[in-house]
């Protein structure tokens, strides 16, 4: 048995029911064989990969809370510090039913590779709870989130570990982790990021993701011979990430034509209105089917289904495994020839294989939704310096650093002899440098 099946077998036996932890392991190590293979006599003597995959520290804590009716109730709360090899834990915090330690792990890891890619000194982390806080008052929310971070605060700080937000974490969480933060330990430091303007926070941080993304699409489709401008894009999701992934695409000339949530999609063929969608959902907090009362001529389908709509690219921006091979099938069919990952694994394993085995042009969530802990990272340097800089400033750092992101994965497919092959090359470019980090700081 190989180093790389062994280590996955022990994954599989030592995490019994972390599906997605499981899945993320696997899809990073098939990519990483090459380069394994050929060290593994000095990675298995150092055990490299069983201490990658195993993370440095695992925080679990009760959150009890009073909800609006006096009634107390309990949460589970999480911080994976996974790996502090190239810097402070960095990673955001999830509030969401479906937190539990396996998807935490999953996201902690994936952060690993995708902090390494960034070029910037963080290492990997991630957080959360299964509080949910939609249909919350905004005094549950705050109450939630300071009983959750007077534990969190014992384990975090700005050269420690540097939490951000994530699914369920905006600027009203944010500000109120913060908040509490600041009272419990009297530090006024950058420990969080994502935080509001008048407080340390950064400007692009709000577009950064969505922009990042498309920074990295526009770049891969360059690289091969495309052009955004005039193309069809389908976007999953409604939140943060799909909206600026949808403004920055339609800005440089793409059509957007479809976007989703938990319950279903909208259908604009005449391109997306992001005015409304914004104020039903940064404004209103509202459900995306209100979508067809600002524009009738638009089409609300309830449930699943977005990736049959016709296009040429597609950027899944909600959840992990949302994308299934029956989806990746009706997408190539349909004629989409590109695909980026707005979220964190949001294709199966089988969707990914079938991208790559058929010659489109896939971009994996670690490489192409890494400009949100890139930015996180440059806020991080604006508040060490007590500095604030410009839109302009901050969005042409973000452009550089994900045109590297994407030069590191192809230079490291086309070194391995798998050149187009991004999820490889991006597994391997974050890789090495956590590696070289790992070797050079002894058995810790």
């Amino acid at each position: 048995m190989s180093y790389v099946d062994e280590i996955y077998a022990k994954v599989v036996e030592q995490n019994p029911g972390e599906a997605e932890f499981h899945q993320a392991v696997k899809e990073v190590l098939d990519s990483l064989k090459l380069v394994i293979d050929a060290n593994e006599d000095k990675y298995r003597k150092m055990a490299l990969l069983e201490r990658l995959v195993e993370p440095e520290r695992i925080i679990s804590f009760r959150v009890p809370w009073v909800d609006d009716n006096g009634q107390v109730q309990v949460n589970k709360g999480y911080r994976v510090q996974f790996n502090s090899a190239i810097g402070p834990y960095k990673g955001g915090l999830r509030l969401h039913p479906s937190v539990n330690q396996g998807i935490l792990k999953f996201l902690g890891f994936e952060q690993v590779f995708k902090n390494s890619l960034t070029g910037l000194p963080i290492g990997g982390g991630k957080g959360g709870s299964n509080f949910d806080p939609k249909g919350k008052s905004d005094r549950e929310v705050m109450a939630f989130c300071q009983s959750f971070m007077t534990e969190l605060s014992k384990y975090i700080g700005a050269d420690q570990d540097v939490p951000a937000g994530d699914i369920g974490v905006g600027a009203r969480e944010i500000g109120f982790l913060y908040g509490q933060y600041k009272r419990l330990t009297g530090l006024y430091e950058g420990v969080l990021t994502g935080k509001g303007l008048n407080y340390g926070g950064s400007l692009v941080r709000t577009q950064a993701t969505g922009y990042g993304l498309v920074y990295i699409l526009d770049e891969m489709l360059k690289n091969n011979g495309k052009e955004l401008a005039g193309k069809t894009v389908v976007v999953s999701g409604s939140g943060n990430v799909a909206i600026y992934a949808t403004e920055k695409a339609q800005q440089l000339g793409a059509k957007v034509v479809a976007l989703s949530d938990s319950n279903g999609y909208i259908y604009d063929a005449d391109g997306i209105k992001l005015d409304v969608v914004k104020e039903i959902k940064e404004v209103r907090r509202g459900r995306i089917k209100e979508y067809t009362a600002s524009v009738p001529s638009a089409v609300y389908t309830e449930g699943k289904g977005i990736w049959t709509i016709k296009c040429d690219i597609a950027l899944p921006c909600a959840t992990q495994n949302e994308l299934n091979l029956d989806d990746a099938k009706a997408l190539k069919a349909n004629g989409c020839f590109a695909v980026a990952e707005g979220a964190n694994m949001p294709s199966t394993r089988e969707a990914t294989d079938f991208f790559l085995e058929n010659n489109m042009l896939f971009m994996p969530g670690k490489a192409a939704n890494a400009g949100g802990v890139a930015t996180s990272a440059l806020e991080m340097s604006q508040n060490s310096q007590r500095l604030s800089w410009s839109f302009d400033e901050v969005d042409a750092k973000l452009k550089d650093i994900m045109v590297n992101i994407f030069a590191k994965a192809n230079d490291a497919a086309k070194r391995y002899g798998v050149a187009g092959n991004y999820v490889a090359g991006a597994n391997i470019a974050g890789f090495e440098k956590v590696v070289d980090a790992m070797m050079a700081q002894g058995i810790v």
